[in-house]
């Protein structure tokens, strides 16, 4: 079930943003969870760290392949899920909850709504 209230990447990040503090918290859809498979490294990014809508801002490793993460908006690194790392099966048990890697101080929340809804993701995924 793809959550209704969260915007997507293409390349299956999703992201929320938490109420009106202008914070997004991003994560890594069930659908690119499943397509990793077993999730062995995840290297976080640092709090602090300047990112940029569509760019790298994190790397996830699996058995069967290394991939980078992309941001969902330009901002700041405010808060990393330090736990993650370290329980990686919270990916297979809580990907829109606990599994939550990183949140973003945005410079522009509007870019938000550049991303897919829930509609169009599903769709993406349809192809």
């Amino acid at each position: 079930m793809i959550p209704q209230e969260l915007r997507y990447l293409e390349s299956h990040e999703w992201a929320k943003l938490d109420g009106g503090s202008g914070i997004v918290t991003v994560g890594l859809s069930d659908y690119a969870i499943e397509q990793l498979g077993d999730i062995v490294f995840l290297e976080l990014p640092a709090v602090g760290d300047k990112v940029v809508k569509g760019s790298e801002f994190c790397t996830i490793e699996s058995v069967k392949a290394a991939s980078d993460l992309y941001a969902p908006v330009s901002g700041e690194i405010a808060e990393v899920n330090d736990e993650l790392p370290e329980n990686l099966d919270l990916f297979k048990t809580g990907a829109y909850e606990d599994a939550w890697i990183a949140r973003i101080k945005a410079d522009d929340i509007a870019e938000l709504e550049t991303l897919m809804n829930a509609e169009d993701y599903e769709n993406l995924l349809k192809e």
